[in-house]
């Protein structure tokens, strides 16, 4: 009986283990995962975060991901007076697009604008419109591509100027409501998840930001909206997960982190890189490798990857 007992026991806990072990996240037909966006996705932490957790899970899978954000992108073709001190107006995805999906030719594409598109000024129904139709647009276009596309809602703005005559935010509320509410297609939300972590921790700490400048998220709001998009593929206990590291209570922090920087280093190259040969025509860009010398610098950061998730 005591045997039986041990058995029983030993399949229960198997059973429990192996979610987090065989978590796919994408069918096999997926081969190239596309990221698109503005500053944000260009920075591109909670893209590496994402595929560190992914790699962890699937340490054979050979799904590649692509992170082609641009810096002050919108899908609304509008541009405030004076942006970027009037050196250039705002780019356009569109200008690019098509060569994105040519060159990349994804299986699918994760999407996040709209924080550039209320182009930081009180709503308006024509700016609205004009959002509403870029998107549409561009879901049919990838569509029309052959890839699925996935939309992400935008992050929350965070107002630190005194003596303002709106709330952006409000705006960016409603952006957001307008996209999750397009119950036809795929939306994952990472806009209200992180409004209320935000509003939890100035519970706690009124001076509590996901954004120092308002903007663009710190290592805490990219976590939040990483652990959204893994929730969101079937990952469900990151989604209440307070650092990425602690998913994985039997791996040491040290190796982790290790892993994730060598992640974040071929993504810094390689996101450079993809711009430069898909021909962005944003001024003032770093200047990325040709793709031949990235990918050679890639494929060594995927050999120190794969060791380390051995």
């Amino acid at each position: 009986m005591k045997n039986s007992s041990n058995g029983f026991l030993l399949i229960a806990l198997m059973l429990l283990w192996q979610p987090s072990l065989s978590q796919k996240f994408f069918d096999t037909s997926v081969k190239k995962v596309l990221f698109l966006g503005n500053s944000i996705t260009y920075s591109g932490e909670y893209i590496q975060l994402f595929e560190t957790i992914y790699r962890i899970q699937n340490p054979e899978s050979k799904v590649e991901f692509y992170n082609c954000g641009l810096p002050s992108e919108t899908v609304s073709g509008l541009s405030e007076e004076g942006h970027a001190s009037g050196r250039f107006p705002r780019p356009v995805l569109f200008e690019r697009l098509d060569r994105v999906l040519k060159m990349i030719q994804p299986d699918i594409v994760i999407a996040t604008y709209g924080i550039n598109d209320g182009i930081y000024q009180p709503f308006s129904e024509e700016r609205f419109m004009k959002f509403q139709e870029g998107i549409q647009k561009l879901h049919k276009q990838v569509e029309a591509s052959g890839a699925k596309i996935i939309h992400v809602t935008p992050s929350v703005y965070e107002e630190k100027k005194k003596g303002v005559s709106f709330n952006y935010a409000d705006v960016m509320n409603r952006y957001a409501e307008w996209l999750i509410s397009q119950k036809q297609w795929e939306v994952i939300d990472t806009y209200f998840p992180m409004k209320k972590t935000l509003d939890e921790a100035k519970k706690k700490n009124p001076e509590a930001t996901l954004a120092s400048d308002g903007v663009h998220p710190n290592s805490q709001g990219h976590w939040v909206i990483c652990r959204n998009l893994l929730a969101y593929f079937g990952l469900k206990k990151a989604r209440n997960a307070e650092v990425w590291t602690e998913l994985y209570p039997n791996r040491s922090v040290s190796n982790l982190l290790l892993l994730f920087q060598k992640i974040q280093a071929k993504h810094n190259i390689l996101k450079n890189a993809w711009l430069r040969a898909t021909q962005h025509t944003r001024p003032e860009m770093p200047e990325g490798l040709p793709m031949d010398e990235a990918l050679s610098k890639a494929m060594v950061l995927q050999t120190e990857i794969n060791t380390l998730l051995k």
